[in-house]
């Protein structure tokens, strides 16, 4: 339906933590969970392929990007059968984590798991790291402490406790929770680290 190199274009503005790097991985582990749950593969790879391309159209305010990659999607795909455009805009609209209605079919469940994967682990680190540069974060902070104050807002740690330490319990297939499983671990390995050695104990 849309080859790795047509849906390249699309990210050109995408910052690190969901260009197209963050697609290729999405893509690849999309195809693993695919085959191991025995999901569509060309619906599958369309939507990894296409999932974010809205994020920059809700960056400029314009609403949530799962929704404006969903319309996106419609049109770039615009000439293969129906059903299947539409089966990848139904992914594409479900696979975000602060989502609506869970996504329904074996494809968009596969999406969203692939999605989720990418991150936690160390990428997921990398990923929080990177967001955190840019927004000018602090590089760790006691969770104990106060926003209010002076406790420096939103950090990286926060984001492993809030949302990044939960995703593998919201995963949809067993393919994925296998691979979060070891995920998991390493990102709470980390972060235990991280807050000995800030604190002098390493």
């Amino acid at each position: 339906m849309i080859t790795v190199e047509e849906a390249r274009q699309y990210y050109a503005e995408a910052d690190a933590a969901h260009n197209f790097d963050h697609v290729l991985r999405v893509l690849a582990l999309a195809e693993r969970i695919a085959r191991a749950e025995g999901a569509d593969l060309e619906i599958v790879r369309a939507a990894a392929l296409l999932h974010d391309v809205g994020r920059v159209g809700e960056e400029r305010g314009d609403g949530c990007h799962a929704r404006i990659g969903a319309a996106r999607a419609r049109e770039i795909l615009r000439g293969h059968p129906q059903d299947r455009v539409e089966a990848v805009a139904e992914a594409i609209a479900a696979h975000r984590f602060r989502r609506g209605p869970d996504p329904q079919s074996l494809e968009a469940r596969v999406l969203y798991d692939a999605d989720k994967l990418d991150a936690i682990g160390a990428i997921g680190v990398a990923r929080a790291y990177a967001v955190a540069g840019r927004e000018g974060q602090r590089l760790w902070a006691d969770l104990a402490e106060d926003p209010a104050d002076g406790g420096g807002g939103h950090t990286p740690v926060h984001e492993f406790a809030f949302k990044l330490s939960r995703l593998k319990d919201g995963l949809f297939t067993a393919a994925a929770r296998q691979i979060a499983a070891d995920r998991h671990r390493f990102m709470v390995a980390f972060f235990q680290r991280l807050a000995e050695e800030v604190q002098g104990k390493r």
